[in-house]
């Protein structure tokens, strides 16, 4: 398969911020996962993928051509970006709507397309309210909406789970992976390696700008497992669902605080495996979870070694 997208010695510094260091780096079509710790500079790959930096050196192409001010390939991109800034008094609906207008779109296919993605993405009951009235969780799943709605080839979503409880989560793993299924080239930005597990096998890993390995998601997740994890989780009964990780091997520690626990553990695989079956049992009520930024960052400093 030929590379959607290909970077050559490619640098973008800010001052003296070196964000991007000399990538050399072929996407193919399908998923791929976009991992590293906050400050990786994950968005700004991104971000030059989009056209939206231009290099300070080297040279990225998307679909074979330089994307800066190219509106061909912009055409053919949808972007989820981190961070949002909506318009006021606005609703999920027009929103999704007129950034499909701005597209191009004429008034009948915006209307369309817009309806179909807030349902794609599970806002239709929610899509006529003003977007203030919404939870953070909502507020993802439009943006990620916005970024459906065209008929785009490449999908950038940096972040894309961010701000949703587990069954959004679940929900966001499963619309990726059809996504994927569908024929679409998929760029999934995340610091959380269990996230990229659960949506693609293709990944690749970025530290302090560089790229410190790419490939298959299992054997990153093999040097991983290696550094114990903390997982913080936030739910109505944090004691009780301590006690089903209390007496496991892999547990190393476990603290409590303000509704949340903290399980540090050695196998994250099997500690997410069992939070998931003990959700879908209704077992635990979990609000969220998430694993604490300077825990994974002290995992890449272990595999820089």
């Amino acid at each position: 398969m030929s590379a959607i997208i290909q970077a050559e010695a490619l640098s973008k510094w800010f001052g003296e911020v070196v964000a991007v260091n000399n990538l050399d780096v072929a996407i193919e079509p399908g998923v791929t996962g976009l991992l590293g710790p906050n400050g990786a500079g994950k968005s700004t790959f991104i971000k030059l993928a989009l056209g939206l930096y231009s290099p300070s050196r080297g040279v990225i192409t998307v679909f074979g051509e330089a994307p800066r001010n190219n509106m061909d390939v912009l055409r053919r991109i949808g972007y989820c970006p981190e961070f949002d800034r909506f318009p006021d008094n606005t609703t999920g609906y027009e929103f999704v709507y007129w950034m499909n207008r701005f597209y191009g779109m004429a008034s009948g296919e915006a209307a369309k397309r817009a309806e179909d993605a807030c349902e794609r993405v599970r806002m239709t009951e929610r899509m006529d309210d003003v977007i203030e009235t919404y939870s953070r969780g909502m507020r993802q799943r439009i943006k990620i909406a916005q970024a459906l709605a065209p008929p785009a080839d490449l999908l950038f979503l940096d972040e894309p789970m961010a701000g949703l409880d587990p069954e959004g989560r679940e929900e966001m793993f499963a619309l990726i992976r059809e996504l994927g299924a569908e024929g679409r080239t998929v760029i999934v930005s995340s610091h959380i390696l269990y996230e990229i597990e659960r949506v693609t096998n293709h990944m690749v890993l970025l530290h302090n700008g560089c790229i410190l390995a790419r490939g298959k998601v299992q054997d990153v997740r093999e040097m991983m497992d290696e550094h114990p994890l903390a997982v913080t989780v936030e739910c109505a009964s944090p004691r009780k669902l301590a006690s089903h990780f209390a007496q496991e091997n892999a547990t190393l520690s476990i603290a409590f605080e303000d509704g949340r626990v903290t399980v540090r553990t050695r196998d994250p695989n099997g500690f997410f495996d069992k939070l998931n079956q003990l959700i879908a049992e209704n077992a635990v009520d979990v609000s969220s979870f998430a694993c604490a930024d300077a825990d994974l960052q002290s995992v890449f400093q272990y595999l820089v070694r």
